[in-house]
């Protein structure tokens, strides 16, 4: 997998009544997105791993805090151990510097960064990093693919780009809208003309 510019992540809670997640990846994909970071974490492991073939069908499948077979990696969560990742492929989120620091000199493949922006989805995680701070991450990344994660929106994402960021990550607004493709075709525009 080559580091896509925009990361969908799930929360099937968020959607709207009478829509599933998989016809709302496959809607995704349908709009462009390639690659989605499966989240769920309420969900046993054997639902999980069912659900990663079927997404599958749509996208690229990441997973979050431990790798199920079908995927394309694991994404951990900050203060994880890097033994979590069973030896594939990960990527990490991260809110700091030491915690970027961290990843990188544990081989994260892709880092996500947040938040970014106050955020409806995950309210009550910190105050927004700011262009600078991130900025300050990106650099300390050293060439590792960043995400900007948390409260982005298509009208933020020039921003974002400008401060270093490879692509972005979103949840709730791709999660929480009536029509999910919209949504991916206006980050995704917005990342083509950076």
């Amino acid at each position: 997998m080559i580091a896509p510019p925009l990361i969908v992540l799930t929360d099937r809670h968020q959607l709207p009544e009478g829509r599933g997640l998989e016809s709302t990846v496959a809607r995704c994909a349908e709009a462009g997105a390639t690659t989605v970071l499966l989240r769920e974490l309420d969900l046993p492991a054997t639902e999980r791993a069912v659900l990663v073939p079927r997404l599958s069908a749509h996208v690229d499948v990441l997973v979050a805090r431990a790798f199920v077979a079908g995927s394309r990696g694991v994404h951990l969560g900050s203060r994880q151990a890097r033994a979590d990742a069973g030896g594939h492929r990960h990527g990490r989120s991260c809110h700091d510097e030491d915690e970027v620091r961290r990843a990188v000199d544990e081989g994260a493949r892709w880092l996500t960064v947040s938040p970014v922006a106050s955020t409806a989805s995950k309210p009550g995680y910190g105050p927004p990093l700011g262009r600078a701070r991130l900025g300050r991450l990106v650099s300390l990344a050293a060439g590792t693919p960043v995400y900007a994660l948390g409260g982005v929106e298509a009208s933020s994402v020039a921003e974002l780009v400008d401060s270093g960021v490879h692509g972005i990550a979103v949840m709730g607004a791709v999660m929480r809208a009536p029509d999910p493709g919209v949504v991916v075709t206006a980050l995704l525009a917005e990342l083509g003309e950076r």
